[in-house]
């Protein structure tokens, strides 16, 4: 059984390609009244390819006393600690958490919430939104990466995501993967959010994007994760090509009101700096105009 926890856009896409694959799969939502809005909605409905179908999957609450083997979370990074905190007590021996987050730090707050189970970290590029709640649209289909950096044995349960078309690796240094992800987000999005543009229009700032490239691939160095680092210049430029006409996520949290999940990702990484004793000037001061931006805003930096 596949317990998933956040019915968002990457949740809902695992769920229904699983529940598609005749494989079980049992959602937990935050709370009766989110429950019963998921039952009149009738289930967990798929747009791919301009096809739309319904999966009636069941769902629970976080509180539901039924014992959890395996879970994904896939939650934002800032809820991720206190969801599976209220999940402990369900834990099964031999609880395995697969964790879909954005950035890093959220995992290891959650390793730490629950060391009797173990932490399979992901990382993904496939493109997901939500229409409406309850729908979610496959909106390109990508890569996932998942890997366990203290158990690098790749689990049995590889299989259900093969049954289910999720297309993925087993990768024996997932934290690099992590990192490169990171990075990539943190040359993209935050300037997107700056200059309140889809991330073609940072084709306009060349040498801001130059300059964190090239800070961003020092922090990777000296956290030992040099082949992260590699072309990564080239890689922000290719991806602000191929995703031209996108609002990357954080414009959109922030264009929507919602809490971005900075900590997670800029924040993350200056934190990272100055524990390696890095000066990163750029980069702080991309990280100092991202807060001030929200602060106007009277949106969390944290």
């Amino acid at each position: 059984m596949w317990h998933i926890l956040g019915a968002g856009s990457l949740g809902s896409l695992w769920a229904t390609r699983l529940a598609r694959a005749d494989i079980p799969v049992q959602l937990i939502l935050r709370d009766p009244a989110r429950l019963h809005s998921y039952q009149q909605a009738g289930g967990l409905t798929l747009i791919e390819q301009g096809q739309t179908q319904r999966y009636p999957i069941p769902a629970q609450t976080l509180d539901h006393p039924e014992p959890i083997q395996r879970l994904l979370l896939a939650c934002k990074a800032y809820d991720a600690q206190a969801a599976v905190a209220r999940l402990a007590p369900r834990l099964a021996a031999g609880a395995e958490i697969l964790l879909l987050q954005n950035g890093l730090g959220s995992q290891d707050q959650v390793a730490r919430q629950v060391p009797q189970a173990r932490c399979i970290f992901a990382s993904s590029t496939e493109g997901a939104f939500r229409p409406a709640d309850f729908q979610v649209v496959f909106a390109g289909h990508g890569h996932t990466w998942l890997g366990d950096p203290h158990n690098l044995h790749a689990p049995a349960w590889l299989k259900d995501l093969h049954q289910a078309g999720i297309v993925h690796d087993w990768s024996l240094d997932i934290l690099s993967r992590l990192w490169r992800k990171l990075a990539l987000n943190c040359a993209i999005n935050p300037l997107t959010v700056l200059y309140d543009c889809r991330n073609g229009g940072l084709r306009e700032h060349p040498a801001e994007i130059a300059s964190l490239s090239a800070e961003l691939s020092e922090l990777l160095c000296a956290g030992g994760h040099s082949a992260a680092a590699e072309d990564l210049h080239g890689e922000v430029q290719r991806v602000i090509q191929a995703t031209a006409a996108n609002y990357s996520s954080m414009h959109q949290d922030v264009s929507q009101g919602r809490r971005t999940e900075i900590a997670y990702l800029l924040g993350y990484a200056c934190t990272s700096a100055q524990r390696h004793q890095l000066v990163l000037p750029h980069l702080q001061a991309l990280h100092g105009r991202l807060l001030a931006h929200l602060h106007a805003r009277g949106l969390p930096s944290h």
